[in-house]
Order: structure tokens, then sequence, then C-alpha cells
């Protein structure tokens, strides 16, 4: 057996092993993924996941890129995607420079690609999706060969989740409210600049838990700064609700921030000779039509504590009182930075149940963490390296705060 059919067999024998590992869908696509991109000749890969309306649109369902492409979808037979989905064939473009596709170099804008190679899967009854595989400029090009690997460790992901059984995910159209396109920040002290963010693309949808995860220094929570008009990007922009933010002045920055954010920081801000009724109330005297300061405290089971001052609470009872501070607003947007940081594994846990409850209320939370357990709660999970955007996670089916273990 010559060395490239025993590579072949290596693969084939760990994409097999990753699947049958898990127990659900997500679980299933997501290992035979990461198996086949590290196997593979791809720099990057995405899974598309047919959905079961009558439209059969074909969307992101977990990809490994430097791109949120949450919101892109591709009709059977639009772009390279669609084609190799409706004609239940492989379309490899190895010169993308040369001969792009219009509809995949769009939806790809932000990678410079080289080449494409799009192939479908199935299981014993229904066509799933597609796997697109991507290979940059820098890398070279896909050869024939490459794209032989990728078909073949395609068709082994198929034919092991057709062993699992697992049924598919339904689809759930989504709204998004924020769009960060090519955010960039600079930090200048005297002749050194410091690029913590290099390009950063991405949609919020409305009602989601999104977590923003990577190591110190990454660019997370000056992310967060900026969508929370605390901070001004160097270059890009971002826009909330339709209307582009980047350009806003200083009054419209507060007003947008006062209107539309609550915000839940590592230390609770509390002000220490106000209770904890009054330090909510101090917050509502701020805005037209606020929250009841008792319904807020009961969102985060702490009505029992409203005559309490900080200094008569533990650090997880105070930063309860500092979510329901953000709600008192009825904002649409939370952000949290790392607000269980500096509690322990049982006090987190009491903070991300009150968590929990305000997603299940409709407010959409965005909450920066380096904790990989956490993000298991989360609807996406967007991961950071170097200030770029790195890899996008979709949880279908999201954990409660209960299962966490750290």
């Amino acid at each position: 057996m010559d060395k490239e059919s025993l590579k072949y067999y290596k693969t084939i024998g760990m994409v097999q092993q990753a699947i049958t590992k898990v127990s659900t869908l997500d679980e299933a696509l997501k290992a035979g993924l990461q198996v086949i991109l590290e196997s593979s000749a791809a720099d990057y890969a995405i899974m598309w996941y047919k959905d079961n309306t009558a439209k059969s649109l074909l969307h992101p369902y977990y990809w490994i890129c430097p791109l949120d492409l949450s919101s892109i979808s591709y009709a059977p037979g639009m772009g390279a995607t669609g084609r190799a989905f409706a004609e239940q064939s492989p379309v490899t473009i190895i010169n993308f420079q040369t001969a792009p596709d219009p509809v995949t170099a769009n939806n790809l804008e932000g990678i410079n690609v080289s080449s494409v190679c799009c192939v479908p899967f199935s299981n014993d009854t229904m066509q799933i999706g597609c796997i697109e595989f991507i290979k940059t400029v820098e890398s070279g090009y896909f050869t024939e060969e490459d794209a032989d690997m990728c078909q073949l460790l395609t068709v082994m992901t198929e034919l092991a989740i057709n062993e699992s059984g697992l049924p598919p995910a339904e689809w759930k159209d989504k709204k998004a409210i924020l769009s960060v396109r090519d955010i960039k920040k600079e930090f200048v002290n005297g002749e050194i600049i410091t690029k913590v963010l290099k390009g950063v693309n991405f949609d919020v949808f409305e009602g989601e838990f999104l977590a923003l995860l990577g190591e110190s220094g990454c660019g997370k929570s000056t992310v967060l700064n900026i969508i929370g008009g605390m901070d001004k990007a160097t270059s890009g922009h971002f826009s909330y609700m339709g209307r582009d933010m980047s350009d806003a002045d200083t009054d419209e920055l507060t007003r947008y921030r006062r209107e539309n954010i609550g915000f839940v920081f590592q230390s609770y801000n509390l002000m220490p000779n106000l209770n904890a009724k009054q330090n909510l109330e101090l917050i509502a005297e701020l805005v037209d039509n606020p929250m009841d300061p008792l319904d807020a405290l009961d969102l985060v089971h702490m009505r029992d504590k409203k005559d309490n001052y900080p200094s008569q609470l533990s650090g997880g009872q105070q930063q309860r009182i500092s979510i329901a501070r953000a709600l008192i607003k009825k904002p649409r947007l939370i952000l949290a930075d790392e607000p269980t940081a500096a509690l322990d594994y049982a006090t987190s846990i009491e903070v991300l149940q009150a968590f929990e409850q305000v997603v299940a209320q409709g407010t959409t939370l965005i909450m920066v963490t380096h904790n990989e357990e956490i993000t298991r709660m989360a609807n996406r999970v967007l991961r950071f390296r170097n200030g770029k955007l790195y890899e996008v996670t979709v949880n279908h089916n999201p954990a409660p705060a209960t299962d966490l273990i750290w």
C-alpha cells in the first residue's frame, strides 16, 4: 500500500471514529468537518445544509473560516454550492481567480480564494447538503488528487452519518439587528502601532445568545466596546437596525446606549450607598418607560434581597443585581464582558441561569468569555484569534446552564 492510500484509509478511520462518538447530527457534522479539514489540502471548509421548507434553501450549518455566513443562503443551482447540490455531482473550480463564480465570490468576499471544491452529501432518505472546501491563493491551488480526497472524505462522512441514524435539525429564519463589517482597530503609542482588530465581519440576530470566545488580547472585548458605542473603530462600520452608527456623534451614541443597550461587566459597579432596589431605580430615572425594579429583580430571583446593600451581598448576588440593572431599560441587546470571570463555579451557574432567563424573554445577549464550556449555552459562538474571526459554531440545541461543568 502506497503512502497516499495509507493516508486515505487513516483519514477515513478518523472520520468514522469522530462521528460514532457523538449522539446528535450537530456534533456528527462538526466532528466530521474538523477531521476532514485537518486531513485535506483545504484551508477552510463550510458545511451547507438544506432546510425542510418548500424553498429547500442551502444554509451554512457549520464552518471553519474567518467569515460569519449566518445570513447567507443558496437556492439549488445557485453558485458552485447550489449547482453541486442540484446536480448531485461535485463542482470544482481549480483556478478561481480566472474563472470565478460571481455568486460564490460575493459570499466569500474577504477570503483570497484560489480554488473551490463543492461536494454534495446525503443520508439514506434525503439529500442533506454540500461541503464546500476552500483553498487560498497563499496556499496554492487544489490538485486533482486534492479534489478526489475532498470527495472521498465527504462520502465517508455521509456513510458514517447514515450508520448513526441521526435526524436532521429544523431551520429557523432569523432577523439581523446588528451588522459588523470590516471593523479594524489600531492603538497608537508613539511610533508603535498595535493592530487589535484586523477586519472583522459578523451579524447579530434578534433573540440569540451570541458568545465571543478567544484568548486574552484577541480583540473580543474591543469588539464589544465598539458595538456598544463606547469606542470608535479605526475603519469599517457597524449598523444597528439598519442605521450606520460608525459616523454617529456623541449625542447619538449616548441615546443609542441609553435606549437600546444593557451592560454587564466583570466588576459589578453597584452604588455602595444604595440598596439593590435603589440601584435599579437610579437607572430607571434615566430612561423612558422603564421596567418596574421589582419585576427586574424577579427575573434574576433577587426580590428577597431588594433592601440589601452591595456589601451585604455575595459576588454572585451582586452580579445578578447588575443583570437586573441592565434589564431595567428593557434593552433589545445586552452586552456582557466576562461576567463570571471573578466568580466560583456554583455562583457562575447561578448567574448563567439568570442570563438564560433573560434570553428566554427575547432579549439578545452578546457575551465575551474565555470559558469554552460556557459557549455550549450559546446559539452561536464566534471564535477570535489574533484580531480576526477564526471560526463560527452554531449550536442548534444549546445546553442549559445546569449541564455545564468546569
